[in-house]
């Protein structure tokens, strides 16, 4: 029984990491397709998030089977249920991605304007955030993990900058006001892709010490 509990977790770590490779890729994508008014690399995001679905759907799955015919206990339950809350985070990153695309597609036909300097930066925060919070779950390590949570401040206020940068482009020129708006939406689905990655982390110190550490100061983690 322990044997094969092994091996059903270890395929289970294998099939997090490629979902979250799919959906670190989708964010990089969208973000581009956002800087360049990329039409076809936003239809592209857009179409590729029923592969991460049907990855979601098969963690899901997973996860199941093995509460079912292991009955783990302990950190081998901890891990499982930490894999279904993370399957869930990066399924709602992965939607987050498709938004920010479909953005995109809304902008054909408004004026031209140019995204905000800061947006580039945010979006590789956040995918940084995804990439180490996976990781740290990978190797079980929880100063990784809190580096992640502590790293959501940055996020907000590359967030506040480019919401700032937005709403002083649409006063100078109120013909880029519908462009405008449609940048707010992504950038804020830019930042809540950060709060997932959070969550991800959060998950991990779960896995790791057993406490819920959700809605916990952020100033609480020790440092490192």
């Amino acid at each position: 029984m322990a044997k094969h509990l092994a091996r059903d977790l270890e395929a289970l770590q294998r099939q997090l990491l490629g979902m979250a490779s799919r959906v670190e890729e989708s964010v990089y994508h969208a973000t581009k397709a956002l800087e360049t008014r990329d039409v076809r690399l936003a239809r592209e995001v857009i179409a590729g998030d029923v592969a991460v679905d049907a990855l979601e759907n098969e963690i899901l799955e997973d996860c199941l089977k093995i509460l079912a015919l292991n009955q783990p206990v302990a950190v081998d339950l901890r891990k499982t249920a930490a894999a279904l809350s993370i399957a869930t985070n990066l399924e709602r990153i992965g939607d987050l991605a498709v938004e920010i695309a479909e953005r995109v597609v809304a902008l054909v036909g408004t004026p031209g304007l140019e995204a905000p300097g800061a947006i580039r930066g945010l979006a590789d925060v956040v995918a940084s955030m995804v990439r180490q919070a996976i990781d740290a779950f990978v190797s079980l390590d929880i100063r990784q993990a809190e580096r992640v949570i502590r790293l959501d401040d940055e996020a907000d206020r590359l967030h506040a900058e480019v919401i700032d940068e937005l709403v002083g482009k649409m006063k100078r020129d109120p013909e880029v006001v519908e462009a405008g708006v449609s940048m707010f939406s992504a950038a804020r689905h830019l930042e809540r892709i950060g709060d997932h990655a959070t969550n991800i982390a959060e998950d991990v110190v779960y896995l790791i010490e057993g406490e819920i550490v959700r809605h916990r100061p952020k100033s609480s983690p020790r440092g490192g």
